[in-house]
């Protein structure tokens, strides 16, 4: 197996293109945001067409990122990566070029499949191509780095958008790819577990988690239109209640995540994609209800917050995305410092406290109307709910990976994260029913006010909740 250095070529290309590559994924599941007034109005979309727009991304990423990952183990990590940054370059013109609504969130749900090959594959090839004294550092710049496009995402959405249109956002990652395919192929070394050919693919319940969500969503999203008496509602929300229950169901009969186990009939197992003997742990199960909490009203709030800003306070696409940056950058400068203080006395003050701070910012955010100071009404909100933010974020990625065994910390994070975009995308679908929204009337300034001030109510709501729970977290370290 290749061992890279930092100090080489070889090592640096390796650590670029991951990075370029996943930053391209992270950039789409912010920088969207900003443009849904511009694309809703050129694209005479519905609400629900926003939604759908953020969360045919979204579900696809959180069904079937933890299958991706396998993918890469057993038929080569650059060959998996560098597939999913091809399907995503092809998904990203399609959207740049997209006619209508509906074939822009068809190529969404493209995009979100390349995301799923590329995202695990990068943080793969890190950890298994470099020495391992140099593997901890590689990968807190990947993460850094990966934390300021995630930064940069509105910023660049809304200059794109008021310089040229809502379609450059997606064209940018044209030649992001294309550098990443050409310094790819030469440098990155290809690796694969080789105990994995032994294991079959959870594709299975990849797609009963897919369809669980999916139909959940659907039903939630096409309710405030169709309303309850449709058929088309009801038959999202059994669809997805019975798909959930299905992978469940599914996933128990898998049993224990293992390779080199054959079933009753000398094939090889099949692992499952989410481990049910990870929630026999009730600080793990706590820690992912928490996560679902507080992820759901930060989807929510970003989604509510883009809108606002541009319909009914009036700023422009650039305004929008600079308005809530100092969110991402308070993070980006405090989330080591939390991390340490977090190891040192434990994490259970912090995740409550974040949640805490985070509420109080979303309320603070209620000033947010046709009289908008941003200095007064967004600033305050937007530094509260940054500062809980650090407060809760690195903590609660430590203590995930700290209460499982090592052979688990993998599929645990990725559970974690998975549960993270699940619980956003739910949010994102379920809200606009919440508080009254559906139709055009994200481009009415009365009405969306109305519905924004609700909605943020919830989202605070959510996270108070998320704090209570925090509450009841007692980390440990498994024998």
């Amino acid at each position: 197996m290749t061992e890279l250095r930092l100090s080489t070529t070889a090592g640096r290309a390796t650590l670029g293109v991951t990075v370029l590559a996943s930053g391209m994924a992270f950039l789409d599941s912010t920088i969207v945001n900003v443009a849904l007034p511009r694309l809703g109005e050129d694209l005479h979309a519905e609400l629900s067409g926003l939604q759908w727009t953020v969360n045919a991304y979204t579900l696809v990423l959180a069904a079937f990122v933890l299958l991706g990952g396998a993918v890469g183990d057993k038929r080569g990590r650059r060959r998996t990566f560098l597939s999913g940054v091809a399907v995503f370059t092809v998904a990203s013109i399609c959207c740049a070029l997209a006619p209508t609504i509906g074939l822009l969130i068809a190529a969404r749900v493209a995009q979100g499949a390349g995301a799923a090959l590329l995202l695990p594959g990068s943080l793969a090839l890190l950890q298994v191509s470099f020495v391992p004294n140099e593997r901890s550092r590689v990968i807190a710049i990947w993460s850094g780095l990966s934390g300021v496009a995630t930064a940069a995402g509105p910023f660049l959405g809304g200059w794109l958008i008021d310089a040229w249109s809502w379609r450059a956002i997606f064209l940018l990652n044209v030649p992001l790819a294309a550098v990443v395919v050409l310094i790819g192929s030469r440098f990155l070394p290809e690796s694969l577990n080789p105990e994995a050919r032994h294991t079959r693919f959870d594709i299975a319940g990849a797609v009963l988690c897919a369809i669980g969500l999916g139909g959940l969503a659907y039903g939630l999203t096409a309710a405030p239109e169709l309303g309850f008496a449709s058929f088309a509602v009801w038959a999202g929300l059994v669809a997805g209640v019975v798909g959930l229950i299905a992978f469940v169901s599914v996933e128990r009969r898998r049993g224990l995540p293992g390779v080199g186990i054959a079933d009753r009939e000398g094939r090889p197992r099949i692992v499952a994609m989410l481990p049910p003997v990870l929630f026999r742990d009730q600080t793990f199960a706590l820690l992912t209800a928490y996560t679902i909490a507080v992820y759901a009203a930060l989807g929510g709030l970003l989604f509510f917050v883009a809108i606002q800003l541009q319909t009914v306070a009036g700023f422009s696409a650039l305004a929008a995305g600079v308005a809530t940056l100092p969110m991402t950058l308070i993070m980006l400068v405090g989330s080591p410092r939390s991390a340490a203080m977090a190891a040192r006395r434990g994490p259970r003050l912090q995740l409550v406290a974040g949640p805490v701070l985070c509420a109080a910012g979303t309320l603070a955010l209620l000033a947010v109307g046709p009289e908008t100071n941003y200095w007064l009404d967004v600033l305050p909100g937007a530094i509260l709910f940054g500062l809980g933010m650090v407060a809760f974020v690195a903590p609660l990625t430590a203590t995930v990976l700290a209460v499982v065994p090592d052979a688990y910390a993998g599929v645990a994070s990725g559970t974690n994260n998975a549960a993270a975009r699940a619980a956003s995308l739910l949010a994102i679908a379920a809200l606009p029913l919440l508080v009254g929204l559906a139709g055009a009337a994200y481009a009415n300034p009365t009405a969306f006010n109305r519905g924004y001030h609700a909605a943020l109510l919830w989202c605070a709501g959510a996270l108070l909740a998320g704090a209570v729970i925090g509450a009841f977290v007692r980390p440990r370290r498994p024998s």
